[in-house]
């Protein structure tokens, strides 16, 4: 099959390298432009594009396929392919695109839509302490993750997994899935399934915002926004006015009469919240590197009654 494929993250990497070893023509890649990283701020190409140039794959990396994107869309039109399949491209394809492959469009979504339709499904899930999640392969539509559904696949979030193990989980079970989608789809054996918008829910895209960690709540409220934030943004609090970024914990059976945000246990860093207590199991702190919180008890030690978050 003919295929123009749209990604640009890590996610959409294991989809393309399927998609390319099942034999499938992959005419061109689309992602989004390059992007300065680092102290030098030294343009970083995304992951779908380093697979492209690994493989000799025609690249386009436009600003838009909106505004003054019709040079890119001559582009796809000359090609003609039979299917645009799109993972995590970050832009939205204008109806001048969808038309165009005699397939149509299809998506690799992160999530069982209709819930969690928007850019961040994988974290809310984990945020809203979800129990299980997945991947939905649709045909797209001008909406927003609304489209026409094809196939699922589900899967359990597990109590300690982090919004980057479930993001990499998901990301090959999508490679899977579309494979398998684009080949039902090419016998007809699939019937589109229109979503259910009074299930519909939206998961929009991360903010700093969402770091400060707040212990009045919950200790499973706490675990599940340091689970979903990880790794990025990432949950933060302070210890001793230095603010430290928290990737993992573990919930604490029992329970405290200590203040939330209170060190009950200085040896592993347990922390006292509104109800239960949370063990912070990997951290970094201020100028320093993401390590094991017991690392870095031992460089620097937590008195007995500190308070984080003051």
């Amino acid at each position: 099959m003919k295929i123009v494929f749209m990604g640009t993250p890590d996610f959409a990497v294991p989809s393309i390298k399927a998609l390319y070893d099942a034999g499938h023509d992959i005419q061109a890649v689309f992602c989004q432009p390059d992007k300065p990283k680092g102290r030098g701020y030294k343009l970083v190409p995304p992951p779908v594009k380093v697979f492209a140039l690994d493989k000799d794959i025609p690249i386009y990396q436009p600003k838009s396929l909106k505004n003054g994107g019709e040079e890119f869309i001559k582009v796809i039109e000359d090609l003609a392919p039979d299917c645009i399949v799109v993972a995590a491209y970050g832009k939205i394809l204008p109806k001048a695109v969808l038309d165009i492959p005699r397939l149509g469009c299809v998506n690799v979504h992160g999530s069982l839509l209709p819930k969690y339709r928007g850019a961040g499904p994988i974290q809310w899930a984990v945020l809203n302490d979800e129990k299980t999640t997945g991947i939905t392969t649709m045909l797209m539509g001008e909406g927003l993750d609304t489209g026409d559904m094809l196939l699922k696949c589900e899967t359990e979030i597990g109590e300690n997994e982090t919004a980057a193990e479930l993001f990499d989980r998901l990301a090959d079970m999508g490679a899977e899935l579309i494979v398998e989608t684009l080949d039902k789809l090419e016998k007809g054996e699939i019937s589109p399934v229109p979503q259910n918008e009074e299930e519909a829910t939206y998961a929009p895209m991360l903010t700093k915002d969402l770091s400060p960690i707040d212990f009045t709540k919950s200790a499973r409220a706490v675990h599940k926004q340091i689970c979903g934030l990880s790794d990025w943004p990432c949950a933060s609090t302070t210890i001793g006015g230095k603010r430290i970024k928290v990737y993992r914990s573990e919930i604490v059976a029992g329970s405290t009469t200590k203040a939330a945000g209170t060190v009950v246990n200085v040896k592993d860093l347990t922390i006292a919240c509104g109800d239960g207590m949370v063990k912070l199991t990997e951290i970094q702190a201020e100028g320093s590197k993401r390590m094991a919180t017991a690392d870095y008890l031992r460089g620097k030690p937590v008195a007995e009654g500190t308070v984080l978050g003051e």
